[in-house]
């Protein structure tokens, strides 16, 4: 279920969309971090279900594959929440970038693997030149530029990385998919402007699901 507007609470973690594919997914993560300490070689030892996952069709339902018209991230960006772990430990998600449109340039704050489900993608990852003692101000330059297929996917080990925006370049929506170590949409991140060195607070949301000090009325508005 991915449809948008305010759920109930008890509706908003654990799997809002209940597949064996995910579930799959989900219970390997939580067997690798109990069982890896190290977070690069978790990360590493999680790449074969993610890409599982990413090959396999039918498991993820048309609604959460579709441009939000109400998106915080502008553009008619669609983040979706598939899994939310209630402590706010893990997440998965779906983002729909439409044909044309770019995600700010933003951060992650989590380990995690992202990949590209369906559509295509240019991505541009930055490197942060400042220490990040100025809440407001930062300065970044381009690490690497890379063109993403379905079946590509990366991992994000903070601080390695995980500054960055997507494009679609497909003449259809892109879709990927999020695995991150936090509950992304809620977390408070920030939106960079690589031009003039602003940094600004940023909480996306998820459009079909609200964080938790919004439940109850409408965390859209």
């Amino acid at each position: 279920m991915c449809e948008t507007g305010e759920p109930h609470h008890h509706d908003a973690f654990g799997y809002l969309v209940d597949t064996a594919e995910i579930r799959a997914l989900i219970e390997e993560t939580r067997r690798l971090t109990l069982k890896i300490a190290d977070t690069a070689a978790r990360v590493e030892a999680l790449k074969p279900a993610f890409a599982k996952l990413l090959a396999a069709d039918g498991w993820l339902p048309p609604a959460c594959s579709r441009p939000d018209d109400k998106s915080r991230m502008g553009g008619g960006i669609g983040q979706y929440a598939l899994y939310r772990a209630e402590d706010g430990s893990l997440c998965l998600f779906s983002l729909v970038v439409p044909a044309g449109a770019a995600t700010p340039v933003h951060d992650h704050l989590a380990w995690g693997l992202v990949g590209l489900y369906r559509g295509g993608q240019d991505e541009t990852v930055y490197r942060r030149l400042d220490d990040g003692r100025d809440p407001a101000r930062g300065r970044l330059e381009v690490a690497k530029e890379q063109r993403l297929a379905p079946g590509d996917f990366y991992a994000l080990l903070p601080p390695t990385d995980d500054i960055h925006y997507v494009r679609t370049i497909s003449e259809d929506a892109s879709i990927s998919i999020h695995l991150l170590a936090n509950d992304t949409a809620c977390v408070w991140r920030h939106r960079f402007e690589p031009d003039t060195g602003h940094v600004t607070p940023f909480r996306s949301g998820y459009a079909n699901a609200p964080c938790p000090e919004d439940a109850g009325r409408d965390q859209r508005q």
